[in-house]
């Protein structure tokens, strides 16, 4: 059978978690670097395909392709993490402190990776600055000042849309990690990660490790937006936002409603109460003597 069963797949990400936890620092920051620019090069695919039919549910469609190429190549994606790691720490598999440093780590090589995407798509698609109505490079810089400036002049409305946002993204996003987990085969996997990963990008959504490229690279191309302003009006609260959404909705709950610990623990009393045959023989005899 190519399906897996929820309670294996609770065990898996606990697993994965702990695995996950353990990387050294070489190996996350290379295969976060890996991550983080993959996730660009779907970023411009999903703009290319909704520039060129006029449709942005087609870009949707297609963004998929960069989450299953860093899921099937075992990388580093710190949305997907934040529904794992937790649940290693929970069960005593990894530390606090391990945790706190696959992230930094991971999230340091998203941000170079997404910035070295950033230089090389410019100079592909504008012969180094001589091209200057490229329609992907305007959408960039657009898509940039809206998930800043846009929130900016809300205020803490701004910040609590772009963190509820934010939520609801990674919500989707790691149950494409773990949609992963309920299949053996590859086919399986990609058909199972890509309906949530649709779900999220289709409705715009905030993905902290996709705007790790879109709003640094709408700066390097001219975008009216500031280093704090990227930082203050969305990185931070789309990553705790992302956080909050992964950890809670994912990792939590299906931990809570599938945990195999969880299941024999409480099978345990019924277990108990119930007499052996070999009690049952016993009480008469002793009941004689």
């Amino acid at each position: 059978m190519d399906y897996v069963k929820p309670e294996q797949v609770v065990n898996t990400m606990i697993q994965s978690g702990a695995a996950k936890a353990a990387l050294g620092v070489k190996d996350a920051l290379v295969r976060g670097f890996l991550g983080g620019s993959i996730l660009a090069f779907a970023t411009t695919l999903a703009y290319t395909a909704a520039a060129q039919t006029k449709l942005p549910l087609v870009g949707a469609l297609v963004f998929p392709v960069g989450f299953v190429i860093i899921i099937l190549l075992g990388l580093e994606l710190v949305t997907g993490s934040f529904a794992l790691i937790p649940l290693a720490v929970l069960e005593k598999k990894a530390t606090l402190r391990s945790m706190l440093s696959n992230f930094f780590w991971v999230i340091l090589g998203h941000l170079v990776g997404a910035v070295v995407y950033a230089g090389l798509f410019y100079a592909a698609v504008t012969n180094f600055g001589h091209i200057q109505d490229q329609s992907v490079i305007q959408t960039i810089i657009k898509t940039a000042e809206t998930k800043t400036n846009g929130y900016a002049v809300l205020g803490f409305d701004g910040l609590a849309a772009v963190f509820a946002k934010a939520v609801l993204c990674n919500w989707m996003v790691t149950l494409g990690a773990v949609m992963a987990m309920t299949a053996q085969s590859t086919t399986g996997k990609i058909l199972a990660m890509w309906l949530p990963i649709l779900t999220f990008f289709a409705q715009g959504f905030e993905h902290a490790v996709v705007n790790m490229f879109v709003i640094p690279a709408g700066m390097l191309y001219g975008a009216d937006v500031s280093f704090s302003g990227w930082w203050l009006w969305n990185q931070l609260p789309v990553l705790l936002g992302n956080f909050a959404g992964g950890v809670i909705f994912t990792g939590l709950l299906l931990y809570y409603t599938h945990s195999q610990k969880k299941k024999s623990s409480a099978a345990e009393p019924v277990t108990a109460s119930v007499p052996s045959k070999v009690e049952l023989v016993a009480a008469p005899a002793a009941h004689r003597r």
